[in-house]
């Protein structure tokens, strides 16, 4: 067996195999960047045909970023993914408040998950921002609440939250009901390394 110790040429050998398992598909070339980022992540094709783009999801991602717009993440997990030094070379910042003292208190006196309350918590600030969800569904239904409330309308939704009790739920609510630009990958399949692959994969791009 030949083995590839380089690593810009184990990244442009998984690239070239992960192309081989996107044909008859329609994307930009700004969300097929996202698609082949995903499966480089995961190391599973099969998720391709769970991604679901708004046809302003990516391109709308994109411009925020590069504007220099913050991240808000429900997980820090999420966080620590997410290069954190391309997004401050735009003028950004990702903030996860999960372990905030007064996001603990808030969930606490209502009933409800650290997640959730911290989406609660950052309200008006994730108008016209970056939204990113990898764990928990709580969080995408409270931004979904604030966006049906009118108190902020985030430039992008990133919504991948995994599990058996509301991701499938969620991501389905996002995806059939949001008025604001989602990217999301449907079913319990979901996790915070694809929600920061996502966000990454826009980081990086280079077009236009």
């Amino acid at each position: 067996m030949d083995i590839i110790w380089e690593p810009q040429a184990i990244e442009k050998k998984s690239m070239e195999i992960i192309e081989t398992f996107l044909s008859g598909y329609s994307w930009s070339p700004l969300e097929k960047a996202i698609v082949k980022r995903v499966i480089h992540t995961t190391g599973d094709p099969e998720l391709v045909a769970a991604l679901r783009f708004h046809p302003d999801g990516a391109a709308s991602g994109l411009q925020a970023l590069r504007a220099g717009r913050n991240l808000y993440t429900d997980v820090n997990m999420l966080k620590s993914g997410v290069n954190q030094g391309r997004l401050e070379k735009n003028g950004g910042e990702v903030f996860c408040a999960i372990k905030h003292p007064r996001v603990v208190e808030e969930a606490r006196k209502h009933g409800i998950t650290r997640a959730a309350a911290a989406m609660r918590l950052f309200g008006r600030e994730l108008d016209a921002c970056v939204v990113a969800i990898g764990n928990a569904p709580t969080a995408l239904f409270e931004v979904l609440n604030l966006i049906e409330q009118g108190i902020a309308r985030p430039a992008l939704i990133v919504g991948t939250p995994v599990g058996f009790v509301g991701a499938a739920e969620s991501k389905a609510m996002l995806v059939e009901k949001s008025p604001v630009p989602y990217i999301s990958l449907l079913g319990t399949r979901g996790g915070s390394p694809i929600a920061a692959s996502i966000i990454n994969a826009l980081l990086y791009y280079e077009g236009n």
